[in-house]
């Protein structure tokens, strides 16, 4: 459905987090309105008994579309399933052929099931990890060597096209650079990784990636406890 035919804006459950901006930042490059409810991982707002009949995995994006298939509303969780759904749904950033969608949804899998829970490991064990007296070397080192090791697989991508899919920007590279622009906070490198800090900076330029990585930025490191204020977002453009 193209923005045209949307009479609704789109519920978004969000906090600003790699996750969170994968939606906000679809949500702007797609040009598509939505309402923002915040959801504060902090307080424990994703265990609400009204937010997991949207996410049953308590973990925040979730989105709700009014204007569903057959024009009845959907709820959609999980970040990877609520970018394939919105690009379905607007026929945009998943390439033109078969063979684009296919790379597209590999790179897409690589950003699930290995950048996002590596990086995510090494924030904890780096940066969050409590210090109970326990000597968390093997685990830091472990998770900070197999960020390295991705990011040098995607350096290698990047060196054979202008995007992680191919020639063209995708919910790919929607999802992996959230992740991938905290580089610094998981002790890792840009020197050895040319194509990697060019295409951090190409996707960082994007209007649509500016405005969706904007999204409630105040409130990185902070918790608001149960005031959820909600806010009617329409993209400039």
């Amino acid at each position: 459905m193209t923005k045209d035919k949307m009479t609704h804006p789109i519920d978004l459950y969000f906090w600003p987090t790699p996750n969170g901006w994968k939606v906000s930042i679809a949500l702007e490059e797609l040009e598509l309105p939505y309402t923002t409810h915040l959801v504060d991982i902090g307080a424990g707002d994703q265990f609400e008994p009204d937010f997991l009949k949207i996410s049953p995995n308590n973990r925040m994006p979730a989105i709700i579309d009014p204007d569903g298939p057959e024009g009845a509303p959907i709820s959609v969780f999980e970040s990877g399933a609520i970018l394939q759904y919105l690009a379905r749904k607007t026929g945009r950033l998943y390439g033109q052929t078969d063979r684009n969608r296919i790379k597209v949804e590999e790179w897409l899998m690589w950003q699930m099931g290995g950048l996002g829970p590596m990086a995510g490991q090494n924030h904890h064990f780096n940066k969050y990890a409590p210090d109970m007296g326990e000597d968390l070397t093997y685990a830091k080192d472990r998770y900070t060597n197999e960020t390295a090791r991705l990011y040098r697989v995607l350096d290698t991508q990047l060196g054979i096209h202008e995007f992680v899919a191919g020639d063209f920007f995708s919910i790919a590279d929607i999802a992996i650079w959230g992740w991938a622009s905290l580089w610094e906070g998981q002790k890792q490198t840009l020197d050895d990784k040319p194509n990697m800090k060019r295409w951090l900076q190409k996707v960082g330029d994007r209007p649509g990636v500016i405005a969706g990585r904007a999204l409630h930025a105040d409130l990185r490191g902070t918790t608001r406890g149960k005031d959820q204020n909600t806010q009617l977002f329409k993209p400039k453009g």
